[in-house]
């Protein structure tokens, strides 16, 4: 799976002041405020402080992370605690909920309960919806856009998404229910009309639909003409549209989150690394879509790990699939053979590769063989009678 971090640079604390003492009193949504420390406690407002004293949550933990709320004039915390225990949140994930998202206490209680109504209407119980929450606050109390959110919600039943996969969407890629549902509903017909484009059947293409969004959800962020622009550029690569259609399920879709520049690149950087004609390149990239996800400097890397182990260019050309492992799994993975008295580098790479289930399923085997006694089946056995 491939999801995958951005830095921003810290305001200067005399404007993070200015901006605090300017910024309004009602925050409904989730937004970035700047680090807080313990010589504004003078200023905090006492009786939110106290409120949360009495729901055991540890107050220096919200001064150091999200220390802004206690400056807050008007806060929720009773009734942010009491929405939270209505769907069954004892006392510890109560004050676990508030430490991690002290953010809440500053919501709109109606619209926490509005996004409580949303998320408890694809959870199979309170339970769940509870151990959510715990697990996401941050998503959770991003209420904003409520009536698009339940649109979108509805919208991604219709198409056949499950319950359990809507609410992994609203916890790890949220972003997708603030589209406009016009936006969604386009992007799906674009994948749709693609799908049949590149050969795909009618038959097959709601199974391959739901399967492409359940892997890459973040594929609606994108636009229609960047589709058209990539599948354009694939094809004048020498691509067939059923080439396409592999690297497309392959990649489960990230390869739309890619602009023909970026895929340009890793096109050059293989065939100068591998010194191939463009017929070998395009083979190994079919046997190897992460050729064209990752960039340049990670294949270098990954390249030259495998490399200082002694395996050679031809090796990995033979089974490229193992650049889909980072030079740390790859190290890891050779000292578990090597513990076994496998030499990697005089062998083939296909034990070294795969997922890590696959990894140990291999390394069981080649265990097993290793501790096998050999059996000659001339030889008599002695047997007491």
């Amino acid at each position: 799976m491939l999801w995958k971090l951005l830095m921003r640079s810290q305001p200067c604390k005399l404007c993070s002041f200015k901006e605090m003492l300017l910024a309004p009193r009602y925050k409904p949504f989730l937004s970035c405020f700047p680090y807080t420390t313990d010589n504004q406690s003078n200023k905090e407002n006492q009786r939110t402080v106290e409120k949360l004293y009495k729901f055991s949550v540890d107050i220096r933990k919200i001064r150091r992370l999200k220390g802004w709320v206690l400056l807050e004039d008007e806060t929720y915390v009773e009734e942010i605690a009491n929405i939270l225990r209505q769907v069954g949140a004892d006392e510890t994930a109560v004050a676990n909920i508030l430490e991690r998202c002290p953010e809440a206490i500053v919501c709109n209680p109606i619209a926490v309960d509005t996004q409580r109504e949303l998320w408890q209407s694809v959870c199979k119980s309170k339970e769940e919806l509870v151990k959510l929450i715990e697990q996401f606050p941050e998503s959770f109390f991003t209420v904003k856009h409520q009536e698009i959110q339940k649109l979108n919600i509805q919208f991604f039943q219709e198409l056949g998404l499950k319950n359990v996969v809507i609410s992994r969407f609203l916890t790890t890629a949220s972003s997708i229910f603030h589209n406009p549902i016009e936006k969604n509903k386009e992007m799906i017909r674009i994948l749709q009309e693609s799908y049949l484009n590149l050969g795909g059947s009618e038959a097959n293409m709601k199974v391959w639909l739901l399967k492409l969004l359940s892997q890459n959800p973040f594929i609606l962020l994108n636009s229609p003409a960047a589709i058209k622009e990539t599948l354009e550029f694939l094809q004048e690569q020498g691509f067939t549209n059923f080439e396409i259609l592999q690297l497309l399920s392959k990649l489960k879709g990230f390869l739309f989150q890619l602009c023909p520049r970026s895929i340009q690149k890793s096109i050059c950087f293989s065939k100068k690394a591998f010194k191939c004609a463009d017929l070998d390149l395009k083979q190994l990239i079919l046997k190897c879509p992460a050729l064209l996800y990752y960039s340049g400097p990670i294949l270098e890397e990954r390249i030259q790990g495998l490399l200082k182990e002694g395996i050679s260019i031809t090796q990995i050309r033979e089974t490229p699939m193992v650049l889909e492992l980072t030079p740390q799994i790859v190290q890891y993975r050779i000292r578990k053979l090597n513990s076994l008295g496998y030499r990697i580098k005089d062998g083939h790479l296909a034990n070294l590769s795969g997922t890590k289930k696959e990894f140990e399923a291999n390394f069981g085997k080649i265990q097993a063989k290793k501790g096998r006694p050999l059996f000659n089946p001339v030889a008599p056995l002695n047997v007491e009678e």
